[in-house]
């Protein structure tokens, strides 16, 4: 059996200035930017045990369907934190909103049926720790919901991208990677690809580097660990 992580400090990421505008752009972005939509197909036929990591303000507990039994909620920045426990608070299925980070989930492994990442995987530290961890607490077959910013496929906004990540973006936006490419970083921790597909946020318009997303589906594998008993 894999060891279990240790918990993460308290408040691992602080950025209360991000929080309040993350607070109100999210808000604004769910009713006129169409996420709410998307935030449906993500979560659309979820049931059993769920872990959502970075929950941020709760804008997904609205979405969950009555088949899921609980959902524990991840969110290491103290404001949005206590936002999300408000949310929690009128969500249709039981949640509980604790305090931790994507790379050290404080959780038992194979706990849960499937897991979140809304709008995440661009913010953490250290992303292929993060998915192993994530892999971790899942259950064999169990699925990996993702709906991500990603690395443009049209090659200017793709150097755009790494260029702001390499400046100002990252410090503005409470440490958000545009360039990252979140489905090949999936696929390189282990997990079995699902349906997936590419859009933009907002659909129409200017492009923003943090307009190209993704959102699909991953399995962790049933397969053996091959690692263990070998030596």
């Amino acid at each position: 059996m894999r060891p279990r992580s240790t918990s993460a400090p308290r408040d691992a990421v602080h950025h209360p200035l991000f929080a309040r505008f993350y607070a109100r752009m999210s808000v604004t972005a769910e009713l006129r930017g169409g996420v709410a939509a998307h935030r449906d197909e993500l979560l659309s036929g979820l049931s059993g045990r769920v872990i959502e990591i970075g929950a941020g303000n709760g804008l997904n507990f609205a979405h969950y369907p009555g088949a899921v039994s609980e959902v524990v909620a991840i969110e290491p920045e103290r404001s949005l934190r206590q936002l999300a426990a408000g949310a929690a608070l009128h969500a249709e299925v039981p949640v509980d909103v604790v305090p931790g980070a994507a790379e050290a989930l404080p959780v038992k492994s194979e706990a849960f049926d499937a897991a979140v990442a809304s709008l995440v995987l661009c913010t953490v530290r250290n992303l292929p720790r993060a998915l192993a961890e994530i892999e971790r607490v899942l259950r064999p077959g169990g699925e990996l919901r993702f709906f991500e910013h990603t690395l443009a496929s049209d090659r200017t906004l793709a150097t755009a991208q790494r260029a702001v990540d390499r400046t100002f973006w990252p410090l503005l936006f409470g440490g958000c990677h545009t360039a990252r490419n979140t489905v090949a970083a999936i696929e390189e921790a282990g997990f079995e690809l699902g349906v997936y597909r590419s859009f933009r946020i907002p659909g129409q318009g200017v492009r923003l580097p943090s307009s190209p997303c993704v959102l699909g589906v991953a399995r962790r594998s049933t397969a053996v660990d091959r690692s263990a008993g070998t030596g």
